[in-house]
């Protein structure tokens, strides 16, 4: 059991008696991260972060423990920047009952309050973000090869230099795959492809001064520009196509 503030072994137990599905387990982490998916919490399940239960037909019944484990998971990632192998050599160290130390984040490590991540893990300094394989992102979005070629040869998509994937290929994969329901085929987004690039040059017009700058200080403040422009940026958009619509999203 995962030594946390508001849990311990008798309450896991308790709540432990009812399982949940997939869909329950969403509505539950939601409250804390509204940005989380079904896809997520499968791709998660793939990366053996998690271990649900299965019915004899296959469904996934998750425990109460489960979802206290995928909460730990989202908060590191969200809060630490942590690659999922760092992730979960911690929490099995915390489920033998070591004690373990977790890195300062990124941007605490000049405080002096913990060892970084390169210390500790023999990584490079900064945060590191989630990096996925092609055959994880195709696990994670449920879609094929001919799919993801085709999402690539859009532009939506793209490998980084060494092969793998960044953490927001599995995000953009199930948006797509959602607005796929709704009958909008990958070809009909490559004008939002477009327009996110002109936007992210815009940004990068901004913050390229200080990200140039040889104070470090100075280019992580630059990154938490580029990532305050980059919520605005999003956030007129969605404005925007609700002005053009003539509604308001809840």
């Amino acid at each position: 059991m995962l030594q946390t503030p508001s849990g311990g072994a008798g309450s896991g137990t308790a709540a432990g008696s009812g399982l949940m599905s997939i869909g329950a387990v969403l509505s539950q982490l939601r409250d804390e991260f509204p940005e989380v998916t079904i896809s997520k919490i499968r791709f998660l399940e793939s990366e053996g972060l998690v271990e649900p239960r299965r019915t004899p037909s296959g469904y996934r019944k998750f425990s109460a423990n489960d979802v206290e484990r995928l909460g730990h998971v989202l908060r590191m990632q969200r809060d630490h920047y942590l690659p999922l192998k760092v992730i979960r050599e911690h929490l099995d160290a915390l489920e033998r009952g070591e004690q373990v130390r977790l890195p300062a984040v990124g941007r605490q490590r000049d405080s002096g309050d913990g060892e970084s991540l390169g210390e500790l893990y023999g990584e490079p300094e900064g945060p590191t973000a989630a990096r996925v394989g092609r055959a994880e992102l195709l696990a994670a979005a449920e879609i094929g090869e001919q799919e993801l070629e085709e999402w690539e040869s859009y532009g939506l998509i793209g490998p980084l230099p060494d092969g793998v994937y960044d953490a927001e290929a599995v995000t953009v994969a199930a948006l797509v795959v959602e607005l796929g329901r709704f009958g909008i085929e990958p070809r009909h987004l490559r004008a939002m492809k477009a327009a996110a690039e002109r936007d992210a040059g815009l940004v990068d017009q901004v913050v390229a001064p200080l990200r140039r700058h040889r104070n470090p200080q100075t280019r992580a403040h630059a990154e938490a520009r580029a990532k305050e422009l980059a919520g605005l940026t999003v956030k007129l958009h969605a404005a925007l196509v609700q002005t053009a619509l003539g509604v308001r999203l809840p």
